[in-house]
C-alpha cells in the first residue's frame, strides 16, 4: 500500500427517516449517532479528509446543501444535526485508507467496502459508528468485510486516523 493517508466517509447519514424500515434502523442509528460524531469530530482535529456520500433519493438534481435541508426537515433531525457536514471534500486527495461510519451496514457500508476493497485501499469499520436495520444482516456483513476484505472492525475511539 503506497499511502495509509485517512479519509472518513460518512454514508447516507443525511437522512430523513421517512421510509420503510425507518423505525428498524433509527433504533440503531440512535446507538451509532455519539461514535460517528465524535469519530467525525476526531478526523477534524487531526486534519484528516471528510467525505460524505448519500443517497439522493432518486432527486438527481439535489445539491449536498439540499439534502441536508430536507434531512433536517424529516422526522429525526436530532439524528442527522450532530453529524453534519463540517467542509464539503470532494477531491481525490491520495487517499489509501478509509475509515466508514453511518448507515446502512448490511447494504451501502458493505458495498461501499467492497467498492474500496477492489480499488486497493486499507478499509476500516468503527463497529459502533455503524447502523443497521436488520442485526443479524449486519453481524454477517461485518464478518464478510473482516474475513473476504480485510476490513479492520474497531470502534470509533480506536480508529487509527493518518493524515
Amino acid at each position: 500500500m503506497a499511502s495509509r493517508k485517512s479519509a472518513v466517509i460518512v454514508v447516507d447519514t443525511l437522512n430523513p427517516y421517512d421510509h420503510e424500515d425507518a423505525d428498524r434502523l433509527v433504533d440503531s442509528v440512535e446507538g451509532a449517532i455519539e461514535p460517528i460524531a465524535a469519530l467525525v469530530e476526531r478526523a477534524v482535529e487531526q486534519g484528516v479528509e471528510i467525505i460524505y456520500v448519500n443517497d439522493n433519493y432518486g432527486d438527481w438534481n439535489s445539491s449536498q446543501e439540499e439534502l441536508a435541508e430536507a434531512a433536517l426537515n424529516g422526522s429525526r433531525p436530532e439524528l442527522v444535526e450532530p453529524i453534519l457536514p463540517l467542509e464539503y471534500l470532494l477531491s481525490q486527495k491520495g487517499i489509501g485508507h478509509v475509515v466508514l461510519a453511518g448507515q446502512v451496514t448490511e447494504q451501502c457500508i458493505l458495498y461501499s467496502a467492497l467498492d474500496a476493497y477492489v480499488r486497493h485501499l486499507e478499509v476500516t469499520i468503527p463497529t459502533d459508528g455503524v447502523a443497521h436495520i436488520h442485526r443479524d444482516l449486519a453481524e454477517a456483513a461485518l464478518k464478510m468485510m473482516e474475513r473476504n476484505m480485510q476490513a479492520e472492525l474497531v470502534s470509533a475511539a480506536d480508529c487509527q486516523l493518518e493524515e
